[in-house]
């Protein structure tokens, strides 16, 4: 029971960790990279990888679930149809978080014309600053030819806002990719 609690909690505190980094303090950089040869609007189906890259150890995660609730909407609104098997589309999803660091250095004051106050009033600073940078990347595949043909990224500071709702971080962040699909099924 230790063991599977240990488990449970490592396996919380990944979904956790990987969930923050959705949450961007500002408007993520957003981009996408599309095979030139692809026609997204020859395909009607999609399905998701078996094991996709937020499920952690054989296990599917919250984080997993809400891409692919997020996913789905996307691709429905597109008129792709979701398929149990043989699917046109396999989609593949993945999150993940860096710590960065930046120094700040700040000038001293003014040292006056000949330099007698150097030192007297304070002296240039130099801060720390540590933050999170998260990545989410989404790929669509065509299985049969074992191609990527569309990925799109989202990347930014993270905040701690995702702590309180990290679904409502995971349907902007996809949205927010989905923007720069270009793929619709025929008519």
């Amino acid at each position: 029971m230790g063991i599977t609690n240990n488990r449970f909690i490592r396996l919380s505190t990944f979904v956790l960790a990987v969930a923050i980094l959705l949450a961007c303090e500002s408007t993520p950089e957003v981009r996408s990279n599309l095979d030139p040869s692809a026609n997204l609007s020859n395909y009607k189906t999609y399905a998701f990888a078996p094991q996709p890259g937020t499920s952690r150890g054989g296990y599917s995660t919250p984080l997993t679930t809400y891409f692919e609730m997020a996913v789905s909407r996307e691709m429905d609104a597109r008129g792709y149809r979701k398929a149990d098997s043989n699917a046109d589309l396999l989609v593949n999803f993945n999150a993940n978080a860096t710590e960065k660091v930046d120094i700040q250095s700040t000038p001293g004051p003014p040292v006056g014309y000949y330099g007698y106050r150097a030192g007297l009033y304070g002296e240039p600073g130099v801060e720390t600053v540590r933050y999170k940078v998260g990545t989410a990347n989404i790929d669509v595949v065509d299985p049969s030819k074992k191609k990527l043909l569309w990925e799109g990224v989202a990347e930014g500071k993270l905040t701690d806002e995702v702590m309180k709702n990290p679904q409502a971080a995971v349907d902007k962040a996809v949205a927010q990719m989905f923007t720069k699909f270009p793929g619709h099924v025929a008519p």
